[in-house]
Order: C-alpha cells, then structure tokens, then sequence
C-alpha cells in the first residue's frame, strides 16, 4: 500500500490554493483538525516539510512546489475517472463517431466541436474526413453515428439537406487565365483542370489534361504554384482570395458551382439520444 493517499494530496493542494487550513477545512466541508491531521501525516510519511507560513498564509516549501507539481495531473486524472464513472452510471454514451466531407469549412466545423466538448466533456468525437467521391462502402461510413456528406442519403443512414457549399474556379495572379478580361471555355481547355479526386461531378469536362489530387489542400497549393486552375470551395480559399494570391476567373458563365452537403443520421440511431441530437442541432444552427 502507498503511504500516501489522494485525499491527502487534495487536501494540500486546497491549503495552497486559499492560503490557510480554515479555509481549506470550509471549502471541503471538514474540521480545520481533520485538515491538519491529514497534512501533518502527509508530511510524516513523506518525511518532507511541505508548507511553511509566510505570515498569516500556508505556502509550499521549495520541496513541496517540487512534490505537488508532479501529483497535480494524478488528482486531474482522478478526477476524469470519477466524472467518467458517472457518465457510465448515467447512461451516457463515451463516444461518437462523425464523418464529415472534407468541403465542409473547417472554421464552423471545430467551432461546432468545441462547442459539444464545453457540452459533454466525458465524450470522445472520432472524427474522420473524406472526399466527396469516397465510396460508401468504406468501414468508416458504416461505423459512424453521424455523416456529413454530399448525398443525400448514404447505405447506413438517412439524410437531410444541410447547407450548399460554393466552389470557384481559380488561378494564381501571375496566371495568364487571370490576365483575361473574360475567360471562354475554349481558354480554359488550354489549360491543365486541378482535379479534387476522380469522378468529381463539378470539374468541367472541356479541359484536355488534368491533374489529380487525393486532398483539397494539395488541390490548392497545386493552384498557388500556377500548375493549372480548379474549382476550389471557396470558404476554404477565403484568406488567398482576400490577399490577393488567387484569383476568381471571370468565366463567360457559371462563375459558382454549388454543392450540397447532407446531414445524415445511422439508421439503428432511434430513438436519438441526447449528445446525437445536440450535435445535429448545432451542425443545423451553423
């Protein structure tokens, strides 16, 4: 057995925070004996002083600041244990998987993340992001609670439309597309299409050579370094619009494409329980 215990060690931790062992004894609603006889023993086994009085307030002894720094994240830890059990007891779930298409604007994404943390900090989001062309057969899709994705309705669940995402079509400044007062089709099929992943429904089908990429940052950087132009989410490219670096192409036509993107539930999620239901409530508030 230690020869210490936790209690102890909160207990001092306590004293240091409000200064003095009365308050520690109101605070944790014991005898202000019962705090001194716990910290008295403390010390014995530790055989180290660790709080001295700096006039009327108990601070920590060289020793004791050393000590206690290293017992904090066991009380923290302990303490996650605990709330975590009472999540357990309460029925609450611990986990929960969401998938999101990897268009959706990161920004509102993990602002709607932390937001559900401040809600139910005892569970874990796994969070994975895929292309808009990932098939709906990968594992991912069948083991997540909650989906965000272009379809409407995916294998494992039903959906419903969420929002539109805009995509335009760019080019680096110094591109030659961007020195044109309009851009034709027959201008833009002399150039190489920056291509999001096969299959993807929005890039146009004049362009004669494409290059393809498996992410949308690579997609962007391929932009920015003039190896062509894409149609790129135009939320994601916002602060590259903003100082000037891409450009938006004054196309002939269709300047914006819009893609929609659907909130989808797990089928065998019913009735919804109660972290599923805040999550979908604040992707619908987004």
């Amino acid at each position: 057995m230690h020869k210490t215990t936790l209690e102890q060690w909160a207990l001092l931790q306590k004293v240091v925070e409000l200064g003095s062992f009365a308050k520690a004894a109101e605070e944790t609603h014991r005898s202000q004996s019962s705090v001194s006889y716990n910290l008295a023993l403390l010390q014995e086994r530790l055989g180290v002083a660790l709080l001295m009085q700096e006039g009327r307030r108990a601070v920590l002894t060289p020793a004791g600041e050393q000590l206690l720094k290293q017992v904090k994240p066991l009380l923290k830890a302990f303490d996650w244990v605990e709330t975590r059990a009472a999540t357990l007891r309460n029925g609450m779930r611990t986990r929960l998987d969401l998938v999101v298409d990897s268009i959706f604007p990161r920004s509102r994404l993990f602002a709607i993340l932390r937001q559900f943390q401040q809600c139910y900090p005892q569970t874990q989001v796994r969070l994975t992001e895929v292309l808009e062309t990932a098939s709906a057969d990968l594992p991912v899709h069948a083991q997540a609670d909650v989906m965000i994705l272009t379809r409407r309705q995916d294998l494992t669940g039903r959906g419903e439309w969420l929002m539109n995402i805009d995509f335009v079509a760019v080019a680096h400044r110094d591109h030659p597309l961007c020195a044109a007062e309009q851009v034709s089709e027959a201008m833009l099929a002399a150039w190489p299409l920056i291509r999001i992943a096969e299959g993807d429904d929005r890039q146009s089908p004049v362009a004669q050579a494409s290059w393809t990429f498996s992410t949308i940052d690579a997609a962007v950087e391929a932009v920015q370094y003039q190896v062509g132009y894409g149609w790129l989410p135009e939320e994601r490219i916002q602060p590259l619009l903003a100082n000037g670096t891409l450009r938006i192409l004054p196309l002939s036509h269709g300047v914006r494409r819009a893609t929609p993107l659907h909130l989808i539930v797990k089928k065998d999620l019913a009735p919804l329980d109660e972290q599923v239901e805040r999550l979908l409530q604040l992707f619908k508030q987004a």
